[in-house]
């Protein structure tokens, strides 16, 4: 199920209840902390999540999947998400 643009898994994240986050794809690129440059970016390409980008993995997309402080654990894990998405858009 996408339920992000960028590969998180918004489903069960304490950021839903803690910071009241709408997720990027139901406030339009707008979640909690404000506006997202990946989703905004996704969302100007026309893609519904950044699997679907032909540049994946993208330098900005690179940059918070790696993020030493906010990033993935493992690093890259939104990554290989949209790219399983990917697969399951083209099964």
């Amino acid at each position: 199920m996408v339920d992000s643009r960028c590969g998180l898994h918004c489903t069960g994240c304490g950021y839903r209840e803690t910071c009241g986050c709408g997720g990027c794809i139901e406030t339009e690129g707008r979640p909690f902390h404000g506006e997202c440059p990946v989703a905004k970016c996704c969302q100007e390409k026309g893609f519904l999540h950044c699997g679907q980008c032909p540049d994946i993995p993208c330098d900005m997309l690179t940059d918070y999947s790696c993020d030493p402080e906010h990033g993935d654990t493992p690093h890259g894990a939104r990554i290989e998400q949209c790219r399983v998405w990917h697969s399951a858009d083209n099964a």
